[in-house]
């Protein structure tokens, strides 16, 4: 689990102030916490952290010399200025499911001749304990043919017995379509024309 050094924010500062000194706000919050924990990440360390991980991402949160182990549950991302505004973590407690999603990754689509992989969902929604959490699906794509996709029921995710899988299993998450392209069609109408 990847390690991400924080400290509790002072209310009093504003989230903006912050910011332009060089910090990401957040947020920890959990069933075994009495009220959630504001806090504060260098934005150097936040911009690293997500440089690998992302939503649905376990993260051992460093506190002040407390551990704590997080789920990222959500990102607010300013995409103009390219910068992590906001973070929120939920507080694992262990033996209790969490709603959590994993995200898929195509690989070897350029393998695919075919047709054009089209990829028409970005992340499967579930729940599951903490021990058994998934960040990423990585789907391989290269066989695929024309015509050919793949379901959410497809994905190890959905055989596994430890996950409640959320999102519907029969959702499509990638399939292969015909590539248009609107010259070669004309000059095949205009062949076939003459030929008449």
């Amino acid at each position: 689990m990847t390690t991400l050094k924080a400290e509790k924010r002072d209310m009093q500062t504003k989230a903006k102030k912050l910011r332009r000194e060089g910090f990401v706000t957040g947020n920890v919050f959990g069933r075994e916490m009495k009220e959630s924990m504001p806090i504060q990440i260098a934005k150097n360390d936040a911009e690293r952290f997500f440089k690998t991980c992302t939503k649905g991402s376990k993260v051992t949160l460093e506190i002040e010399g407390q551990s704590i182990a997080t789920l990222v549950k959500e990102i607010d991302y300013d995409s103009l200025k390219r910068q992590i505004l906001e973070i929120d973590f939920q507080a694992l407690v262990k033996g209790e499911k969490v709603h959590s999603v994993a995200e898929i990754v195509l690989l070897n689509h350029e393998k695919v001749n075919t047709g054009v992989v089209e990829k028409l969902l970005d992340e499967v929604s579930y729940r599951a304990l903490p021990e058994s959490l998934v960040e990423k699906i990585e789907v391989d794509v290269g066989d695929m043919k024309l015509g050919d996709s793949i379901k959410v029921k497809d994905l190890p995710i959905a055989a596994d017995k430890d996950i409640d899988l959320l999102t519907d299993p029969e959702t499509v998450v990638a399939n292969v379509a015909a590539v248009h392209n609107t010259v070669e069609e004309t000059a095949e109408e205009e062949a076939g024309e003459t030929a008449q």
